[in-house]
Formats: structure tokens, sequence, C-alpha cells
């Protein structure tokens, strides 16, 4: 197959940053309806606006290019092993190029693989067929929305919600407990994959499998079409809204299969996506490994432009935040606040705040910004460059975030999806506060990126390394701020109670 290594990296670009027409346009109506000027539309300006760059550059849409997971389906007599080859160095190949993030990570000494490869991943699932050509799927889902997946035993009892029994209804109240409890950590708007029973282990696999259902699609099943729309149409009437900052849209899509199950066991598994809902796929010659044809994408057609007007319009009204911070300024900014900041930052993930729990820093952190993120880098000529650097979910962080602020002077921590009542505390113990990034805008931020001034602790991985950043008029939202106020807490409030009102009378 003398094309198929091209083929595979081409599939493997394409879906890393070019987002699918059909979430194109099921995104492009969440903007529409959404309440213009809100903290909400403000996310979304930024995102339609990071779509555009990474479609434009070729680079990520988000910078966690998650587990590329790849399903294929193969006529009578091709061979599977060279298929598993090609792949395996297709993921490679698209890593070194910064298509993907070096994501694989040994689970017992935590060390990167920094290539992508290793035991179980990528994830490849091999089916044979009847076709006369070589079908390739391929899913990014990243870290932040996998963390969201849930899966439910019925019958219980659901928070809010009260009882869910083994019948739709109860099913129902799972989804809509799904999307409720994922709010701006699983970057909302989102969508579900779900598969009700099979077992525990192989309904997560149908669940992600319904991901590759186009977003218009009509279940062909009358009873789990009702249920979709019904679903789609409660999850909107929470006010999660756009990365947890409330608002009208809070999903883009709900798929459902049923599989057989056992008598004692009632599974619903659900598998939650992001916005940045990264899938595509081809199908190739089988002799040649030619592409034939695109999935999901023409493309004879050019993609209509996502970003509206400016993007991400300035009012004025945005405060400049320059480190190192003072504690006059951290304490002057509120909950709702629009910052750019400017200047120098550090990032900080999972394996820096654990070191910093054991060890003292490599830097000064005093008055600094730490940003919970995983760039996406390369090295060019002794140069490090930013391909891709948007937040992480910070929730993650939160057995180490306040230990951090409080022995080391952090005074602004930017990450997505806010933190607990530990990190709410030490905020205003410390006079700190976080700052909310948009979620998979992994373009829109790496543009900010001035200079690259620096690495630390580059043993722990690219993703994990302590990367000096030096941006300007980098936006983000205070919503956790150093009077005790938690935006994500009172969004959590308020959606729980409309939760609760879809209840059955």
């Amino acid at each position: 197959m003398q094309f198929l290594h091209n083929s595979l990296v081409e599939l493997i670009t394409q879906t890393s940053t070019n987002l699918p027409p059909d979430v194109r346009v099921a995104m492009s109506s969440a903007g529409v309806h959404e309440t213009p000027h809100t903290q909400a539309s403000q996310a979304l300006n930024i995102i339609f606006s990071n779509v555009d760059m990474a479609a434009d550059d070729a680079g990520p849409i988000c910078q966690d290019t998650g587990m590329p997971t790849f399903y294929v389906h193969t006529p009578m007599g091709v061979n599977q092993i060279a298929i598993r080859k090609a792949i395996r160095a297709a993921v490679a190949e698209a890593t070194r190029l910064g298509k993907l993030r070096p994501n694989s990570v040994d689970s017992i000494t935590g060390k990167n693989s920094g290539d992508n490869l290793g035991p179980g991943t990528p994830v490849i699932h091999f089916e044979q067929w009847e076709e006369g050509e070589v079908e390739i799927k391929l899913i990014l889902k990243g870290g932040g929305c996998e963390n969201k997946n849930i899966q439910y035993s019925l019958p219980a009892n659901l928070e809010r919600l009260g009882r869910a029994d083994r019948n739709l209804e109860g099913v129902r109240k799972c989804l809509l407990h799904a999307v409720w409890q994922a709010q701006g950590q699983g970057c909302a708007p989102g969508a579900l994959g779900v598969c009700i029973g099979s077992d525990r282990a192989h309904g997560y696999d149908v669940a992600k499998e319904q991901l590759f259902r186009t977003l218009e699609d009509v279940n062909p099943d009358v009873r789990l079409a009702e249920l979709e729309a019904r679903v789609m149409a409660e999850a909107n009437e929470l006010g999660v809204g756009a990365m947890g900052f409330g608002g009208r849209v809070s999903l883009i899509g709900c798929k459902i299969a049923a599989a057989n199950r056992l008598p004692a066991s009632f599974f619903v598994s659900v598998a939650y996506e992001c916005w940045a809902f990264r899938r595509l796929g081809v199908r190739l010659d089988a002799e040649n490994g030619a592409i034939t044809k695109w999935l999901y994408r023409d493309p004879s057609r050019p993609l209509e432009r996502m970003t509206r007007g400016e993007g991400f319009p300035l009012t004025g009204r945005e405060i400049v935040l320059t480190a190192p911070l003072t504690d006059e300024m951290v304490r002057s900014l509120k909950v709702g606040d629009v910052v750019l900041i400017r200047g120098e930052m550090y990032t900080g993930r999972d394996a820096v705040h654990a070191y910093l729990m054991k060890n003292p820093p490599p830097v000064d952190l005093n008055g600094a910004v730490l940003y919970h993120c995983g760039p996406v880098m390369l090295e060019q000529g002794g140069k490090w460059t930013v391909k891709a650097a948007g937040p992480t979910t910070s929730i993650r962080e939160e057995p180490y975030q306040a230990d951090v602020i409080g022995r080391y002077g952090v005074r602004a921590v930017i990450g997505k999806g806010g933190m607990g009542p530990k990190t709410l505390a030490a905020l205003k113990e410390h006079g700190a506060v976080y700052l909310n990034g948009i979620g998979g805008a992994a373009q829109y931020y790496a543009r900010t990126v001035e200079e690259v001034l620096d690495v630390n602790l580059i043993d722990f991985g690219i993703p994990e390394a302590m990367w000096h950043l030096r941006v300007n008029n980098f936006p983000a939202i205070v919503t956790m701020d150093a009077h005790g106020n938690s935006l994500h807490a009172e969004v959590e409030k308020e959606t729980a109670e409309e939760l609760e009102k879809l209840q059955p009378a």
C-alpha cells in the first residue's frame, strides 16, 4: 500500500485541525441562540475565531489531542497487521509534525514516550466487512471531556432527580444528570454518546461509537429518537452554557444506542464529548491505500468561516494584568471582570503541582501567573515554538493548589472549569484569583505567546513541563476572586435548581 502512510497522516492532520461541518453548524446555531454580550457569548466568539485559525494554519484545534482512537473496517484478505503498523507510524509522524501532542504516558513510571506510542496507544479497533474498500474513522477525544464520562447502574438515586428506575425515564434522568455534572469542566456545549445496557466495559465502547453519528441524523429506533430529542431540549433548559459560564446552549448532540444486557445489570454508559468534537474518516483503495472518499466532509466545498466580526472585540473596560501581581491589584478584581494578561507567566499541570508539594519551584513564583496548560511545542533550531496552548481542566489540581498558592505566593491561576472550596479559601486568605480561559481555544491562545523564554522540568515531558512564556493580551474572565466569590459555584447551584424542575410531576 504505497499511499497508506500519507493517507493516514492526512487523516490525523485534518481530524486534529479541521472541525467537521456538522459540528460547525451546531456550534454556529449555539452562537445564534446565545444572548449577546454575555460571558457565554464571549466564550463562543473566541471558540469561533479559534476554529478558523486552526483550519487556516493546520494547527491543532485543542492542544489536548486526546487518545487517538481508530475504528477500521477491512475487506477479507487485507493485512490488518500491516495496517496497524502503518497507523502507529502515522501517529508518530503526526506527533513529530506537531499535529498531535505527545500524550502517551507510562502508567507506572509517568514517563512520556514522546511519540504517542506505547502499550494501548493508539487505540485501534478492527472489524471485517463485505465492502471492497478499507474504511478508517478516527476520533480525538481530550482528557477534559474524557474525565466527565460517567456510568450509571440502575436503579439509582440521583442528586436533584430522585430515583432513576430501569426504564427510559430512568435513562433520561441519567443523561440530564450527566450534562449537569460536566459543567464547564467538559468544555460545554458538549455532546453525549450513550449506551443503554451491555456490560460495564463494552457499554463505554458502544457509547463512544455513537459519537461517530452525525449530529443531524435521526435514530432509526423511534423510541430512542424521541428520547434523544427530549434530552436535547431539556438539557438546554439547564443553563450550564458555554464553558459553564451560564447560557442557553449546553448540549449540541445526544446519540443513544441500546445493547442487550444481563438480567442483573442495567448500565447507562455516557461518553461526554466537548465542543472541540474532532472526528473524521476516510475510505481507502484496498490495493494502494490512497484516499478515495472523505467521510463527514467534502474537501471540494469551502467551509464557511465561523468568526463573527472581530472575534473577541475589546470594549476598553478590560483590566490589564502584568506580573508580578500585587495584593492590591488582585483584591481589586471581582467575579465577571475580563482581564488581559501581558508579560510573563508559567505553565504548570499535574506533574508540576505534585512536584511543588515536595520540592521548591525552579523559578520565583511570588506574584506570578500560573497557567494550567499542557501546550503543543516544537523545537526548531534550538528554539521552542508554541503550536497550541489552551487551558486544561483545573479541578485535578484541587488537592495541591491551595498549598502552592500559600507557600510560593502565586497571585493568579488560569485554567478552565473552576476549582473547589479549598482553593477558593486560599484565594481569599492569600490574595489570589482564578481566571477562566476558554477550553479548546488552543490556536487563539498560542497567538498571544510572543516568546518562549525558558523551560524547566522538561523530564516530565512536553505537556507536563514548566514553560516560561511571554504573552500579550491573553484574555480570561475572573470566575473566582479574592473575596470568596465563585461563578462556578453559583452556576452549579442555579443549574441544580433547574435540574430539579425536570422531574416528572
